[in-house]
């Protein structure tokens, strides 16, 4: 069978196209040499399974060591209850170590539980007895163990501490934990007054807690050049650059966008994939929201989510009184990054997933047919769309600003779901914005006939303490210039206490600055 991008579960380089997953972990057989307890936090699917397989097998094969990879996943179900918990924990490491330990002797294999020994002691019990028999040192890669809950966590991560000292003969001689989250974020959910580990950290065994950074932009173009390799198909030079662009290297994007390529749009090897079919595939994934999306966008109406991803949409400052955990929880979930200008959305297509996603009921609902603003030659006819906005805005407005899951960025959610709703299908739309940056950023690509038409927009928020004119309009005149444009549009909607009411707004006024031709909207 010819290999594929794969984009559901670990990837096998039998079946898939795959890139060596060490790369991405320096430094991790030194950790396991040296008898060290490390920890593995990255968001979902950037590979953490798949490496840790691959390392496990690799370890075994060499003759070093015998290596089990398992998952905690089944535990998730029992949440507080230990006897279930620990039980599903030690019967998945049985499981996964005869499965990977096969062809060694009896005395490599996971042996058999003890049920006489308690549930507090059954895991720690397990692992001894095993390290004890094993000829060579033993090593465990426990995936997923944030599926598991309080008590049941407590318990685990308890009989790894009490069991640490007596490593490597008596007890596993490397241990990790890998995870969505860091391992001071199981604090949150395990510490309580009644119940502690005794430590501000819950392994404080731990020597390290690395992640598993995304593809550089070489590893793109070779992980694609495999496809090249096997069936001829070639990714001009500028697609592959922006491959790496529109997903920041994030695996499971990177795979994505390749399949939804070579599957579905061009799938006739002797076309060569270019930028505009790689730009119509990113359309087609924000579209169909697949799981991995899906699952971020739920994380998007946790508070703890809101409190961070919010600032960011409105390009205001992250309040004081929010936690640096929260915004470490929200990077280990991939959603944000820290960038040059500070925190900003991970990638281009979560850039445009997340305010899609806030508005989607919005967008889904206006009705607005797109006919009206399309002109006999296809151009986007945009004076009218923005004039037709604002008559949507006065009757509508204020319903939808209360009703908005984000209603510090309510304003901006509503014209970029307005927006969204007319080009969908004829064009796109670029989003910048970024934590203190003070605006969000639209550039609005549509295609016609005779070629392509573009318009910029910047929006801003007027509040009681500041009138963001002047400063819109320099920021939207860098914009700009950057965009190789000479007239744009700065929108400013008006959120003071005292503000005229909003049917009574919508004010267009036109501005000269830097010999630049501005449209300003006062919404």
């Amino acid at each position: 069978m010819a290999r594929f991008f794969n984009v559901a579960g670990p990837c096998d380089p039998t079946n898939h196209y795959t890139l060596p997953p060490e790369r991405r972990l320096p430094g991790i057989r030194e950790l396991i040499d040296s008898e060290l307890y490390f920890v593995i936090h990255a968001p979902r699917q950037v590979g953490k399974t798949t490496c840790f397989r691959t390392l496990a097998q690799s370890l075994t094969a060499a003759g070093h060591y015998v290596a089990v990879h398992t998952s905690c996943e089944a535990g998730q179900a029992f949440k507080n209850d230990v006897e279930q918990g620990v039980a599903v924990v030690v019967a998945s490491l049985q499981k996964h170590g005869r499965q990977q330990l096969a062809g060694l002797s009896a005395d490599h294999q996971v042996p058999d539980v003890d049920l006489n020994t308690p549930v507090g002691f059954r895991l720690a019990e397990l692992l001894t007895r095993w390290s004890v028999r094993s000829p060579l040192p033993v090593v465990v890669f426990f995936d997923e163990i944030d599926a598991l809950y309080d008590d049941v966590l407590i318990s685990v991560l308890r009989q790894l501490r009490d069991g640490y000292p007596q490593r490597p003969t008596h007890f596993p001689q490397s241990v990790a934990l890998i995870g969505l989250r860091d391992v001071r974020d199981y604090r949150a959910s395990v510490r309580r007054d009644a119940e502690t580990l005794g430590t501000s950290s819950p392994f404080n065994i731990k020597v390290e807690s690395l992640t598993i950074r995304n593809f550089n932009e070489a590893e793109v173009a070779e992980l694609y050049g495999q496809h090249t390799a096997e069936t001829g198909q070639v990714f001009t030079p500028a697609a592959l650059s922006l491959a790496f662009e529109l997903t920041d290297g994030q695996p499971w994007l990177v795979n994505a966008l390749a399949r939804q390529l070579v599957q579905k749009d061009v799938t006739d090897r002797t076309v060569a994939i270019d930028v505009d079919a790689m730009n119509q595939a990113r359309e087609a994934l924000i579209a169909r929201r697949d799981t991995h999306l899906d699952s971020l966008i739920e994380r998007l109406r946790e508070e703890r989510v809101r409190r961070v991803i919010g600032p960011i949409l409105t390009g205001d400052l992250i309040a004081p009184n929010v936690y640096d955990d929260d915004i470490a929880f929200v990077k280990d979930l991939g959603l944000v990054k820290s960038g040059a200008q500070g925190l900003e959305v991970a990638n281009p297509i979560y850039r445009e997933v997340i305010p899609r996603a806030l508005a989607w009921t919005t967008q889904d609902t206006i009705p607005v047919p797109r006919a009206p603003f399309i002109a006999p030659d296809g151009r986007l006819l945009f004076d009218k769309l923005l004039s037709d906005f604002v008559k949507f805005w006065r009757q509508h407005g204020e319903f939808l600003e209360a009703h908005q899951p984000y209603p510090e960025a309510a304003p901006q959610l509503v014209l970029m779901a307005y927006l969204q709703r007319i080009v969908n299908g004829g064009g796109t739309i670029d989003r910048e914005y970024a934590v203190g940056s003070g605006r969000i950023d639209l550039c609005v690509r549509w295609r016609h006939k005779d070629g392509l038409q573009r318009f910029a927009l910047e929006l801003k928020v007027r509040t009681d303490k500041k009138n963001p004119l002047g400063d819109g309009l320099d920021q939207l005149a860098s914009y700009l210039r950057r965009l190789e444009l000479t007239q744009g549009t700065l929108v400013i909607f008006d959120r003071r206490s005292h503000a005229p009411p909003i049917e009574e707004r919508g004010e267009f006024q036109h501005e000269v600055h830097d010999d630049l031709n501005i449209l300003i909207l006062w919404l």
